[in-house]
């Protein structure tokens, strides 16, 4: 007979009970604790360096409640909501909010930065050499990651090192025989290829000097000029060339009499114009309705026609008499095992009226990407080509849990066949499939690449080069947004708000007749 010689708990004493500390427990821990203390040594120092108090006092504070929900036995459910909530956070609400605040911004190319930058860019991008101003032999280095010039004067073989603050005399250099600075003492000289490399960098430094600037004209040569164009805070305006720009804060932009503006402008609210700019604009709202009615095509018919072909190839390999499954299911997966991208490039190919292969077979000259009626069929059949092997998949899965029992029921009941699919397996397989067949019609209905990588969103008509026969709206948009007039940032938020504002609402209301369907066949 075994003796219990655990001594009993004190009478009146409740007794804690024992929490099982599990393994996987002690790696999540570590983990979580790992993470966050990587997090904080990786950004701490560049937010010091900045001077970003108000982020380094946020990220410490999070670090600290982290660290004590880790390190304490208490709070287990926030041990396992934390990490989840962080990650929803970071890549749900985070680019929606920005997405939603961006949206109401001049935010894009000449708007990127604050007036004051704006400023600094018109009066640098207006430097013109003047006669008998100085000229240098120049170096490009870097110090850390700052990029700098070494200058040397002809004249005076004076080696000076020049910044975005200014021009300073700088001993120890060595010097070779064309004039280059070759070694610089806590410097490190770039060669050629590499200064080249950062070009854009070397031609937008400005070093400022009592007279102007010393710009780069190459890589091997520098030159002292004035602006052109210079600010004058108390008019809160830009002068040169014999005119006069005033700041207009609506606009973003310096604008003169005539209501020219300068090229470069500063980030500004503008308020609801992105959005009003898309109803309003004749080159937008024109074309939006027509582009919108082939959208919901596209992706109707390419999630129906998945959803079509894959689930009656899953019907034929889930019948009991057919033989070799493997053998088909292998073959049938490789279109979605293979990239994406790169088959809709070689299907490209294959519909060129002049080599491609589908000419070849059928004997014929068809311009099938030139034509908006075959190039919409082209794109169609590829996107379901393409889609259709994970709705195999995913049918196949369900069918397996669907009890056979019931469709031979249904048999025995007089059911045909086609009966006992309309009436028992097809209403089983939409309760389960049809979450997923609304997140594959969100897919579809902003599927870039299948539009971007075949046709590009052509034929486009001689009249309207800006709007293609296989456009969706998310191709549309993004040549409104990111064509030839540079990218705007800011007008492309508000056409995203307006696709996920469809997308949110076609989706709300396919999952509403969801939740009917699961209640009838519950």
């Amino acid at each position: 007979m075994a003796l219990d010689v655990r001594q009993a708990a004190p009478a009146g004493v409740r007794e804690r009970p024992r929490r099982e500390i599990t393994t996987a427990f002690v790696v999540s821990r570590i983990a979580v604790l790992a993470v966050a203390a990587a997090i904080l040594l990786y950004a701490a120092p560049p937010l010091a360096a900045a001077g970003s108090w108000v982020a380094l006092g946020l990220l410490c504070a999070v670090s600290a409640v982290i660290a004590y929900l880790y390190l304490t036995r208490r709070f287990i459910p926030a041990k396992y909501l934390i990490p989840g909530t962080v990650f929803l956070i970071a890549f749900q609400v985070f680019p929606v909010v920005y997405t939603l605040t961006t949206a109401f911004t001049n935010f894009g190319d000449g708007h990127r930065g604050d007036k004051a930058a704006a400023v600094t860019a018109i009066e640098t991008g207006s430097v013109r050499q003047a006669p008998g101003s100085p000229e240098y032999t120049l170096s490009v280095a870097t110090r850390g990651e700052e990029l700098v010039f070494l200058l040397v004067d002809p004249a005076t073989k004076q080696v000076s090192l020049g910044t975005a603050d200014g021009l300073t005399p700088l001993r120890g250099a060595r010097v070779g025989v064309t004039g280059k600075v070759l070694a610089a003492p806590g410097l490190t000289v770039l060669k050629a290829p590499e200064a080249a490399a950062r070009g854009q960098e070397v031609t937008a430094l400005a070093v400022p000097t009592g007279d102007g600037v010393i710009k780069a004209n190459g890589l091997s040569r520098a030159v002292e000029g004035k602006a052109a164009l210079v600010y004058d805070a108390a008019c809160d305006c830009v002068r040169g060339n014999g005119d006069t720009w005033t700041a207009d804060e609506s606009q973003g932009y310096f604008v003169n009499a005539r209501g020219e503006h300068l090229a470069q402008g500063w980030q500004v609210n503008v308020g609801l114009d992105n959005f009003a700019r898309v109803l309003t604009n004749p080159t937008i709202s024109g074309y939006f309705a027509g582009v919108l009615g082939w959208n919901l095509v596209f992706a109707l018919v390419s999630v129906l026609g998945c959803f079509g072909l894959g689930m009656g190839v899953a019907l034929a390999l889930h019948h009991p008499r057919m033989r070799g499954t493997r053998f088909y299911r292998i073959v049938l997966i490789l279109p979605y095992a293979m990239p994406a991208f790169a088959m809709l490039l070689v299907w490209r190919d294959m519909f060129n009226r002049d080599f491609g292969l589908i000419n070849q077979i059928l004997g014929a000259e068809i311009d099938w990407l030139g034509q908006t009626g075959t190039a919409r069929l082209g794109v169609l059949l590829v996107n379901i080509w393409l889609g259709f092997p994970y709705m195999f998949l995913v049918t196949t899965g369900a069918l397996q849990a669907i009890p056979r029992e019931l469709t031979e029921a249904a048999s025995i009941d007089g059911a045909t066949p086609f009966k006992a699919f309309r009436r028992v397996t097809l209403p089983l397989l939409l309760v389960a499939l049809t979450p997923l067949l609304i997140s594959a019609f969100a897919y579809n209905f902003n599927n870039y690449n299948a539009i971007a990588l075949t046709t590009d969103g052509g034929p486009f008509p001689a009249d309207s080069p800006q709007v293609g026969g296989t456009d969706l709206l998310i191709t549309y948009t993004f040549r409104l947004a990111f064509g030839a007039g540079g990218a705007q940032f800011g007008f492309a938020a508000a056409i995203s708000v307006f696709i996920f504002a469809i997308v949110a609402v076609i989706s709300a209301v396919a999952f509403r007749r969801t939740r009917r369907q699961e209640e009838v066949y519950a």
